[in-house]
C-alpha cells in the first residue's frame, strides 16, 4: 500500500465517526487520549487562535513569520479546501502522507481503550474533530517542531484544542456565528472563546465590540495574563493598493514596521497581518523585541491565503472567497470595491443549509450586479432556487445552475462581455474548494475560451 492510500484510509476512518459539526463539549475525553499518548501537546509552544472570522489567515501569517525567523512551525486549521492533509501544515507545506499514516498507527489503539471507556458510561464515541486534533498534535510532535500554531474548531473553552496551553491567546473579530452551540449573544460567545486564556499566557485582540472586549479583559486579568488590543496597543498605521496586493505600516507592540508588502488583497487582511505581527511579537521577545525588517519581509512575501480573495482566473477576473457567514462576506464586499477596479461583478454563490443565507446577501448583493446561485456539493448545501428567490427579493437578477461547473461558465461568459466585468465565487468553505479545485482542472489563467 502507497503512503497516499495509507493517509488516505486514515481519512476514511475519520469520516466513519461522528462529523465535524457534531459538537459536544467534551474535551476531557481528548485530554484522555493525549494523556496516554504522553501528552504530545506539550512538546512544543502553542500560539492559539479563536474569534469568529478571520482565524485561517491570521493562523497562516504568523506561521510564516514564525518559520522567517528559522522556526519549524506546525500549523492546524480547518476546515481543508482540497484535501484533509492541508490542515496540518509542517515547516509551511501540507503534512506527507507518510507522517499522517505513521502518526495515526501511535494513535490507533489508545482510541479503542477510550472509546471502550466512553461507551462504558454510555456517552458516544470520539468523534471526527476530537481524532483530527489528536493525530495533528501527535504528528507536529513527531516531526518535531518548535511552535505549533492553532486554530480552534469551535469557539474554545470546551474546544479540542483547547487541551494545549497557549503562550499566546490571539483573537481575531467576535461575531454573532454558530449561535446554537455558542450562545445568542456576542457577550456569550466572547465568554466560550475565552477559555482558550491560559494562566500567565500573553494575550492579543482585533478590535471587538465593547462587550467582547470586557469579557476578554476580564478573563484575561483572572488569569494574570497580559492583553493588548488593536487600535491601542498596536495597530494597522496605513494601508495601500500595490500589484498582487498591498503596502502596510503596522504600528507593532515592539516598534512600527513601515510600507511592508502583503501579497493579499482586502484591507481585513491588513488588520489580520497587524494582530500577526502582534502575536509573533508576543511569543518572540515578550513584546519587547522588533521583528527583524528581513525577518518580517520574508513572513509575509511568503504568507498565503487559500481561498481568501484569492485570485484564480483571468480575462475575466476570478476570485475565490469563503465567506460564509454575514461578518465574511461584508468584509468581501469592501474587498471588491477596495482592491479591484471594476464596474461590476457577478457573484456565483453556493451556500450551506446551516448558515445566515438571507445574511451573507444583504452584505453582498450592494456589491454585485448578477447573481449565479448553485449548491455546494454538501448534504448540508442549501438549495439553489430558494437562495435565487432571497436574492430576487433583494433586487438582483438571479438564474440558477445544477453545478458549481455550469454556474461558473455562464458567470465566465458573462463576465467576459466586458473588460470592466468580474467574478466572485463566495458563500461557502465548500464552494471555495470546489472552485479552487476547477480553475485548476480548467485553467481559468489560460483566459475565457475563444
Amino acid at each position: 500500500m502507497s503512503d497516499r492510500e495509507r493517509a488516505d484510509l486514515v481519512y476514511e476512518k475519520l469520516l466513519a465517526r461522528a462529523g465535524e459539526r457534531w459538537v459536544q463539549p467534551r474535551k476531557e475525553r481528548v485530554a484522555r487520549v493525549l494523556t496516554l499518548l504522553d501528552d504530545p501537546q506539550r512538546t512544543y509552544r502553542v500560539v492559539h487562535i479563536t474569534g469568529t472570522n478571520g482565524k485561517t489567515s491570521t493562523a497562516r501569517m504568523i506561521e510564516s513569520l514564525l518559520r522567517a525567523h528559522g522556526l519549524r512551525t506546525g500549523l492546524f486549521t480547518s476546515p481543508h479546501l482540497k484535501r484533509f492533509t492541508e490542515r496540518i501544515m509542517i515547516d509551511g507545506e501540507p503534512i506527507a502522507d507518510a507522517a499522517v499514516a505513521d502518526a495515526w498507527d501511535e494513535i490507533e489503539p489508545f482510541v479503542g481503550i477510550v472509546d471502550a471507556e466512553l461507551a462504558a458510561t454510555g456517552d458516544e464515541p470520539l468523534t471526527f474533530f476530537e481524532l483530527l486534533t489528536v493525530l495533528a498534535f501527535v504528528a507536529v510532535a513527531d516531526a518535531p517542531v518548535d511552535v505549533l500554531v492553532l486554530e480552534v474548531g469551535m469557539g474554545g473553552s470546551w474546544d479540542s484544542t483547547n487541551t494545549a496551553d497557549g503562550d499566546v491567546a490571539v483573537f481575531t473579530p467576535i461575531d454573532l456565528d454558530h449561535a446554537d452551540r455558542l450562545g445568542d449573544t456576542i457577550a456569550a460567545i466572547a465568554e466560550v472563546k475565552a477559555g482558550i486564556i491560559k494562566q500567565g499566557a500573553a494575550v492579543v485582540s482585533a478590535q471587538q465590540p465593547a462587550e467582547a472586549a470586557a469579557v476578554l479583559r476580564r478573563a484575561a486579568a483572572e488569569h494574570d495574563a497580559s492583553i493588548a488590543f488593536e487600535g491601542e496597543q498596536f495597530g494597522l498605521s496605513a494601508q495601500k493598493l500595490a500589484v498582487g496586493g498591498q503596502l502596510i505600516t503596522v504600528r507593532g507592540l515592539a516598534g512600527e514596521y513601515a510600507d511592508e508588502y502583503l501579497p493579499l488583497y482586502g484591507a481585513h487582511q491588513g488588520h489580520n497581518a497587524a494582530l500577526a505581527v502582534a502575536a509573533v511579537e508576543s511569543l518572540i521577545g515578550g513584546a519587547t523585541q522588533r521583528i527583524a525588517g528581513d525577518i518580517l519581509a520574508d513572513g509575509f512575501q511568503n504568507a498565503t491565503s487559500p481561498g481568501r480573495l484569492q485570485l484564480v482566473g483571468i480575462a475575466p477576473t476570478v476570485v475565490v472567497d469563503a465567506a460564509h457567514n454575514p461578518h465574511g462576506a461584508a468584509a468581501l464586499a469592501r474587498s471588491l470595491d477596495d482592491s479591484f477596479d471594476f464596474d461590476e461583478w457577478g457573484l456565483v454563490l453556493g451556500v450551506l443549509a446551516d448558515k445566515d443565507a438571507a445574511g451573507i446577501l444583504g452584505s453582498l448583493l450592494p456589491a454585485v450586479t448578477e447573481v449565479f446561485a448553485t449548491a455546494p456539493e454538501s448534504s448540508r448545501a442549501a438549495d439553489a432556487d430558494t437562495l435565487a428567490d432571497l436574492v430576487e427579493a433583494g433586487g438582483r437578477r438571479a438564474s440558477v445552475h445544477a453545478s458549481l461547473a455550469e454556474a461558473a461558465d455562464a458567470a465566465r461568459e458573462w463576465a467576459s462581455a466586458s473588460d470592466r466585468r468580474a467574478v466572485v465565487i463566495a458563500g461557502s468553505i465548500v464552494l471555495a474548494g470546489e472552485a479552487l479545485l476547477l480553475a485548476e482542472d480548467e485553467d481559468w489563467k489560460s483566459g475565457w475560451r475563444s
